[in-house]
């Protein structure tokens, strides 16, 4: 349905489809006809960037695309520089003011300047060459220069728009291509610019890498020197805090720490066993066993303190030396002199009583001996310890400082060393030639295959098919309602009948209807008429009264409302038709009647005055800004009314526009059955749908819809 209406749309505007279309055809025909033969020239340049075979400092196999193709885009870019092409266009007119054969013939305003302004100009071309410099447009001699090259079409802009460049799919190639007139030309063109972009690519290249073997010598030096003073804080900072290895030196004061907090610990632990057995001997002896015993061995016990205390000042300067073997030596001696004297102790015991507990008594010299030498030994192993701990201390920020200056000595290190890295390979990639070389000259080519057909055909194509899509717009913006089913489903209301669009103007209904005269049209308005009033007639019944009105003025009640008058009168109804638009009397002005709806109403006419036999009977108005509620009141309107429905077989009403609001809708009160006429190609949009509302509300009093103004041609037949 959609591609139908589309279709007919496209049938309505055929002949915007047929006339745009050929004008273009005509204005491209005479543009083109003229146009000079050309001829295309094309060059190749192998750039090296993705060449596996000249990657002499890369040894990666393969390289990222997306990076490639950013420096082919780069390198195209470079190639279009506007440089480039000043230099080409100074040559070509080099070229044709010196040349007998000049690519093209002088322009007029290369002609008009005079021989010595040529020469000038062919000077000023040939130190622009020299200095690879562009002409300043803010000179006013170099801007007329460059006028020259505008109008020998030399100029950058002209020769940008037919110079195409390109990378060869994914290869490592770039193809140049310029299309002209004249083939050598064209070559020329290609040669020249391809010449002046490798030289100045190689000279910016090189420029660059000296720039950048300079700043990195020059970082190289900076980085050196960062590094030697690193390296030289750490020195002086270790000699002046005497630290030879310090990682070793904690090592051997760990050690020796342990080995002294293990000797601590036996020592407090033969202290406190030596403690426990004395007691437990003492505990054996009574006190008058202990007083035997002490004054038997009273100087001898003096001797042996006097030994225990050398034994302890020995035994602390071993702990303190470390345990040098000489002291170690003293002290063996020192003990083997302290037993002699406590074996003499025990020889001057007497024989006693106690006797049996000799052998105590001897332990209890031994163990005494051995706890002072456990006492003695605990100071001296503290006080190294504490010392040992002291010096290992003050490593600790040593420790921490140094391992700064190594990082910070580490860290230079490697800086320097990818700075010298970076540096070497720069230095051998100045070195080596650039990789751009053009492979492939360009050549004379032969002419191209003439294009003028080709635009020609392409002009009438593309004017056909912008005329298609601006119709498509239109159509897809178009929300009106151009059948019966559109109406139906935008409404949801019934739809009884379409009418064809017709000319009032030259519509006599008298002819058509009596005398069956008319086009093909108003036969088929005629027809369709007949099929209106059979689909009304099924929806009165036995009810006599029809209000006809519309959604808005213009939509042609009044036609319709005439039409099916006559209509029902063929069928011998005595029909009468009142004109209820005091806005527009319109049907009143048609007809010419005499009879007026308010002197009926007032009782001013009797019925006899508006039955006319044998036509159409018609009550009009005399118009004005008013209603039929307003003129009379309903109580008296309703039963004129109903006497008139006495005598007539149906009564059509043409009723004001809804959009006259309370005017219409109270000759909908009065009706028995209401239909709408709505005119195709209208939208339903704002009020309109508060009065479909309206419509759809009314239920069974409302009959349907009757679209009227549909547009007849060859895409919609045509009732017979």
């Amino acid at each position: 349905m959609e591609l139908q209406k589309f279709l007919l749309l496209l049938y309505k505007r055929k002949y915007i489809l047929v006339i745009v279309p050929m004008i273009a055809v005509f204005i491209t025909y005479f543009l083109v006809r003229k146009l000079p033969d050309t001829f295309k020239s094309r060059s190749r340049i192998s750039t090296g960037l993705v060449d596996q075979s000249q990657q002499f400092l890369e040894k990666n196999s393969g390289q990222d695309e997306n990076k490639a193709s950013q420096q082919f885009s780069n390198l195209i870019e470079m190639n279009r520089l506007k440089r480039n092409f000043d230099q080409v266009s100074f040559q070509l007119m080099v070229h044709d003011l010196t040349s007998n054969k000049p690519f093209r013939p002088l322009s007029k305003l290369v002609t008009e300047i005079g021989p010595e302004a040529r020469a000038h100009a062919l000077e000023v071309f040939k130190a622009h060459i020299a200095s690879k410099q562009p002409l300043s447009l803010f000179d006013k001699d170099q801007f007329g220069i460059n006028q020259l090259l505008i109008s020998m079409g030399y100029d950058e802009a002209t020769l940008q728009k037919k110079v195409f460049i390109y990378r060869v799919n994914n290869s490592d190639f770039i193809d140049f291509e310029y299309e002209s007139e004249n083939p050598f030309l064209s070559a020329f063109v290609i040669n020249t610019l391809i010449s002046e972009f490798i030289d100045f690519y190689s000279s910016y290249i090189k420029g660059n890498q000296e720039k950048a073997v300079n700043f990195l010598d020059m970082l190289m030096k900076k980085k050196f020197d960062s590094l030697s003073a690193k390296t030289r804080l750490l020195r002086d900072y270790k000699i002046r805090n005497r630290v030879l290895n310090l990682n070793e030196q904690a090592k051997s004061l760990y050690m020796q720490i342990a080995d002294f907090e293990s000797r601590l610990q036996v020592a407090k632990k033969d202290v406190e066993s030596y403690e426990g057995a004395i007691k437990g001997i003492d505990q054996k002896f009574s006190p008058q066993d202990r007083r035997y015993l002490e004054s038997v061995v009273v100087d001898i016990n003096q001797s042996v303190l006097a030994t225990r205390e050398r034994l302890r000042v020995v035994t602390n300067d071993l702990v303190k030396s470390n345990f040098d073997p000489k002291i170690k030596q003293k002290q063996d001696s020192l003990k083997a002199l302290l037993e002699q004297q406590v074996l003499q102790s025990t020889d001057r015991l007497l024989v006693s009583p106690l006797a049996n507990k000799q052998l105590l008594v001897q332990q209890r010299f031994n163990l005494e001996i051995a706890l002072d030498q456990s006492k003695s030994s605990i100071a001296p192993l503290s006080d190294e310890l504490r010392r040992l701990n002291e010096k290992f201390d003050m490593l600790v920020p040593h420790e921490a400082l140094i391992q700064n200056y190594e990082g910070l000595v580490d860290v230079a290190g490697k800086e320097y060393l990818d700075i010298q890295n970076r540096f070497n390979q720069t230095s051998l990639e100045s070195s080596m030639t650039v990789q751009l070389r053009q492979i492939e000259m360009a050549m004379p080519g032969p002419a191209q295959p003439s294009k003028k057909l080709i635009l020609v055909a392409l002009a009438g194509i593309i004017s056909f098919i912008f005329c298609l899509a601006a119709l498509f717009v239109i159509f897809y913006l178009d929300d009106s309602i151009q059948n019966a089913t559109d109406l139906a489903n935008k409404t949801n209301l019934s739809v009884l009948a379409y009418l064809p669009y017709i000319n009032t103007s030259m519509l006599d209904l008298t002819n058509l209807w009596k005398n069956g005269e008319g086009n093909k049209v108003t036969i088929a308005f005629k027809n369709l008429l007949r099929s209106l009033r059979f689909e009304i007639e099924r929806e009165m019944g036995h009810k006599k009264q029809l209000v006809i009105t519309s959604l808005s003025d213009g939509e042609g009640k009044t036609l319709i409302s005439l039409g099916l008058a006559y209509a029902y009168s063929m069928v011998n109804k005595r029909v009468l038709v009142i004109d209820g638009n005091f806005d527009q009397p319109t049907i009143t002005a048609t007809t010419g009647t005499n009879c007026y709806l308010e002197d009926y109403l007032k009782n001013r006419i009797t019925l006899s005055e508006i039955i006319k036999e044998g036509r159409v009977s018609v009550l009009g108005n005399r118009g004005g800004d008013t209603s039929i509620f307003e003129f009379c009141d309903e109580s008296i309107v309703k039963p004129k009314l109903a006497f008139l429905r006495d005598v007539f077989d149906i009564i059509i009403i043409e009723a004001p526009a809804m959009d006259k609001l309370n005017k219409s809708r109270e000759w909908i009160v009065l009706a028995d059955k209401v239909v709408a006429i709505f005119a195709a190609g209208s939208t339903i949009k704002n009020g309109k749908k508060q009065s479909i509302e309206y419509l759809n509300d009314l239920g069974d009093s409302f009959a349907g819809w009757a679209l009227n103004k549909l547009i007849i041609n060859r895409l919609n037949k045509i009732p017979k």
